[in-house]
């Protein structure tokens, strides 16, 4: 825990403005998430993302408010479909009916967030609060965003969320694709603007070859899930690794820009110790000069 808000404190001195913690088996990423922002008072904090299935609503709901009470309101919750591979076998739960069960889970945690209650009965779960659920200082209610990338949970996304996070998906994918299935649900919905927080992976480096064997070793999963495949696919690459921007300052500034016009209102790199942690430290104060002179919606 040390180490992370160690981590977190660097990254605001190079004037990053958040921080996004990715669930895991060992930590748990919305109470890490809580820790971070109530430590480090500048910093925004979001997961990227927890997993729906194996987790209700109602609990999801709880954790998420008592991270936004902890960071006085600077908290975004990430939920996703997670990966079958990761569920089955894991939790002995079927990986079955993803899309509906995306909307069940949505529409009762959405209203838990916004109502202090739900009673929801859906097609894949009920959530039914037995008593008041709405916790003091977890104001404003907490934005709720979803890795989506396929046209049905873009969908669902764009209608009940407050926008998607997607990874893996390149500057093509995301202005012909994720964008505008996006905002034409949010709309149809007569929903705000999404946002899109484009997750990407990169690092500023000049030993741009080690740096893109090692990113061929830590996406190698990526090309066996077929979500992922699909994307990398619309983003014009034919495995993940391709996707990783690495380069110099120059180089991944431009990558930046890409994804920004591409219709990302936020872009958050990962992977950045891919060259090691002087890499790293170029990646942040890169990022954090480049945060100081972009306008966020």
């Amino acid at each position: 825990m040390d180490a992370v808000v160690d981590q977190a404190r660097v990254a605001e001195s190079a004037g990053i403005d958040s921080v996004w913690l990715g669930q895991r088996f060992d930590y748990d990423s919305v109470a890490l998430a809580g820790i971070v922002g109530r430590e480090v008072p500048g910093l925004d904090v979001g997961t990227s993302a927890v997993p729906i299935f194996g987790r209700h609503p109602l609990l999801v709901g709880a954790q998420a408010q008592t991270t936004q009470a902890a960071t006085r309101g600077r908290y975004t919750l990430g939920l996703g479909l997670g990966a079958k591979a990761f569920v089955e076998p894991v939790f002995g739960i079927p990986h079955d009916r993803p899309i509906a069960r995306l909307r069940d889970f949505l529409t009762a945690l959405r209203t838990l967030l916004a109502e202090g209650s739900v009673d929801f009965h859906g097609e894949t779960l009920t959530a039914v609060s037995p008593m008041p659920a709405g916790l003091a200082g977890a104001a404003p209610a907490v934005p709720v965003l979803v890795a989506a990338m396929g046209p049905q949970a873009l969908r669902v996304t764009g209608e009940l969320a407050d926008g998607t996070l997607p990874f893996l998906a390149g500057p093509k994918a995301l202005a012909e694709h994720v964008v505008p299935r996006l905002l034409s649900a949010a709309e149809a919905a007569g929903r705000p603007a999404p946002r899109v927080v484009a997750l990407v992976a990169g690092v500023v480096t000049d030993d741009v070859e080690a740096a893109r064997e090692q990113a061929a070793r830590q996406t190698a999963f990526y090309d066996r899930v077929p979500s992922y495949q699909k994307v990398i696919e619309l983003s014009g690459a034919s495995r993940a690794a391709d996707l990783v921007e690495i380069g110099d300052e120059e180089a991944i500034a431009a990558a930046v820009r890409r994804y920004f016009d591409a219709g990302a209102t936020e872009v958050v790199f990962g992977q950045t110790d891919l060259a090691g942690p002087q890499g790293r430290e170029r990646t942040w104060r890169l990022l954090g000069e480049l945060a100081a002179t972009v306008e966020r919606r």
